[in-house]
């Protein structure tokens, strides 16, 4: 083992894969203690890559990257890889303005084939490149990590299906830490994976299929699958097998001398779709992170030595919390209010319905699909099923929406997180689209909180609601601190409320822009305009009275949503064409939106700077419609 630090002599894994192997459990130290402090500068997700550290090293040293396609599923776990890909000088801008992003991305390095920041993706699209290859008559690897929590997913399985019955050459690697879906690793199982992964094992086992194709069908299919229970019963992985995948492990994922003799001859096998099961621990290396709960999965900025987090200062509850709290207190006044949630009760505030009600709150993994056609059923059974779910994630669910729910008009309740940008998380995780691709569905409702208090009333309002599926809509993050209700008001469907009352300039909020527009209509009282202010509430159904009533009595209208174009203003300048209120030359209309640009991670402030939904922006938009004041007049990234 050298003495000095390898990490400076290995920029990329041309490098590493010049060091002898007994050097490299000193780089696997050096990485590690290279994530934990850059993770504590930035913040991000810590516990998945310090359980991969060794395999990323081992990965890079047996694999001829980047010819050799990784694709780490999901990103979470690529912070190691980053290090080691030619990024480690940019590192502690991970997840920060013009940075780093926080999962595998193509356009920042040949390293990332793939950007993976939803999980379960990785095997359907390494079959896509393995194919790709075959067809350009190539021969380097294709290996997808996927973690075993991502093989909760539906879609996993369909790969791996696929892959097993086109016997593509693919090795899929299960990083399995968290599930406990293998018996104890030791030196016997290492044995037995380097022994069933070698040329001497296949060669014999292939000599042992072609004598036995020479009986009759009866007895080779006894043979046949002697075999397979006999390896099963020793090593496992007779799921993967009847999938078609040949079945190595379980290995210890942090034992080098296991990792790397198994990886080597699995890179030389040619034909077949191979899977590798590795048993890692989430958090290892970093006594804080294994002795953590979640092993330190998501963290913000921390202390190296004491693992202490920086916590943000708070000065209102979260909108999360605000909708976990107002659901428990639905539902002890209504028995038949469940929760659902895929994999994420922490993130949705899930957790805290779970203590108080743990039999009628119910994860199914990440497996949003699931969770929306599991919804249906019971809203079938007379139950009233909140589906609380971020944004981006219900994007995955979006055929059950439609044929499960809307359709059949089932009262599913939809709790969208992380509505509109998110910040460090960037274009990946930003709930831009909700309200286009919701409020095109009929029989759809659509609400979005302007504030948290507007929030309660809307979980109290959709407990209510028993006509159909609805759908309520916040942001990530602290709530603007109003005085808040012990319980929810229910609502009238599809009215929205004036805020402030005006003439000339109607401007009409969607969500928590809400905040702004009163700012804008401030400032423009400085330019001699007093503007109507409206909170819409809904999206869907439109409050028509509110904006026939609008529409005659101003000369511009302009909506704000936190979302893509083809949501709410669409709807209302539809309603206002319909109406004929658009054609007389009198009234001006504008809809702003989020810019039509995937928006990468900054602060969420910055973010609605630039993309011109701030106070700011709102006040530009409305001066430059009118011509007026070209001093403030400005573009509009």
């Amino acid at each position: 083992m050298s003495k000095t630090p390898l990490l400076d002599r290995v920029p990329t894994p041309k490098e590493l894969r010049d060091l002898p192997e007994r050097d490299l459990r000193q780089l696997a130290d050096e990485l590690r203690q290279e994530t934990i402090d850059a993770v504590s500068v930035t913040g991000g997700h810590l516990g998945a890559g310090l359980g991969v550290v060794e395999l990323t090293v081992a990965l890079h040293y047996v694999f001829n990257t980047p010819d050799d396609r990784l694709i780490w599923d999901v990103g979470h776990q690529a912070y190691p890889h980053k290090i080691l890909t030619g990024r480690r000088e940019r590192i502690r801008t991970l997840r920060q303005p013009g940075g780093l992003s926080g999962f595998t991305k193509r356009s920042e390095s040949e390293y990332d084939p793939f950007g993976t920041a939803h999980s379960s993706t990785s095997i359907s699209a390494g079959l896509g490149m393995a194919v790709a290859r075959d067809l350009k008559h190539g021969n380097n690897n294709v290996v997808a990590i996927i973690g075993d929590g991502a093989m909760s997913a539906g879609m996993a399985y369909e790969a791996m299906n696929n892959a097993g019955a086109r016997h593509s050459r693919l090795i899929v690697i299960l990083n399995d830490n968290d599930m406990s879906i293998a018996p104890p690793v030791g030196a016997m199982s290492a044995y037995l994976a380097r022994l069933v992964s070698g040329p001497t094992y296949r060669s014999l086992r292939e000599t042992a299929k072609q004598l036995a194709q020479r009986l009759p069908k009866f007895f080779y299919d006894k043979a046949k699958r002697t075999e397979e229970f006999s390896r099963g019963f020793w090593t496992g992985g007779t799921l993967f097998e009847e999938l078609g995948f040949y079945y190595v492990g379980p290995i210890d994922g942090h034992n080098l001398d296991h990792l790397l003799p198994v990886l080597k001859n699995v890179r030389d096998m040619e034909t077949g779709p191979v899977l590798i099961h590795v048993v890692t621990q989430k958090g290892k290396g970093y006594a804080p992170a294994e002795a953590s709960a979640d092993k330190y999965h998501g963290v913000n900025t921390f202390d190296v030595v004491t693992g202490t987090q920086t916590k943000p200062k708070a000065n209102a509850p979260s909108y999360t919390r605000v909708f976990a709290e107002s659901l428990i207190t639905e539902a002890k006044h209504d028995d038949t209010i469940v929760a659902i949630t895929a994999a994420m009760p922490s993130g949705t505030g899930l957790d805290l319905f779970g203590k108080t009600f743990p039999e009628r709150c119910f994860d199914v993994g990440i497996a949003e699909q699931h969770a929306v056609t599991f919804a249906a059923g019971l809203a079938t059974e007379g139950y009233k099923p909140f589906c609380a779910l971020y944004s981006t994630f219900l994007q995955r669910g979006y055929d059950q929406l439609v044929h499960d729910v809307a359709i059949q008009n089932l009262p599913v309740r939809f709790a969208i997180d992380r509505a509109g940008l998110v910040g460090a998380d960037g274009a990946t995780h930003a709930g831009s689209f909700d309200v286009a691709y919701l409020t095109c569905l009929p029989n759809m409702v659509v609400m979005a909180a302007a504030d948290e208090a507007e929030l309660v009333h809307m979980v109290a309002t959709a407990a209510a609601y028993n006509n159909g599926p609805i759908a309520l809509r916040y942001p990530r993050g602290e709530g603007v601190g109003v005085e808040m209700p012990a319980r929810g008001t229910v609502l009238p469907i599809g009215k929205g409320r004036v805020m402030r009352e005006g003439h000339g300039v109607a401007l009409i909020s969607l969500g928590t822009r809400l905040a702004e527009t009163l700012k804008a209509a401030e400032e423009l009282v400085s330019h001699g305009l007093n503007a109507t202010v409206i909170d819409a509430r809904f999206a869907k159904p439109l409050d028509t009275e509110l904006l026939r009533r609008a529409a005659l009595s101003h000369e511009l209208i302009i909506t704000i949503e936190e979302g893509s174009s083809g949501g709410f203003g669409a709807a209302v300048m539809a309603f206002l064409s319909e109406e004929g209120l658009l054609d007389t030359g009198r009234l001006k209309m504008r809809a702003m939106t989020l810019p039509d640009v995937f928006q990468d991670q900054d602060q969420p402030e910055r973010m609605y700077e630039l993309a011109g939904l701030d106070a700011k922006g709102i006040t530009r938009k409305v001066l430059d419609t009118l011509g007026r004041d070209a001093s403030l007049r400005g573009k509009i990234a």
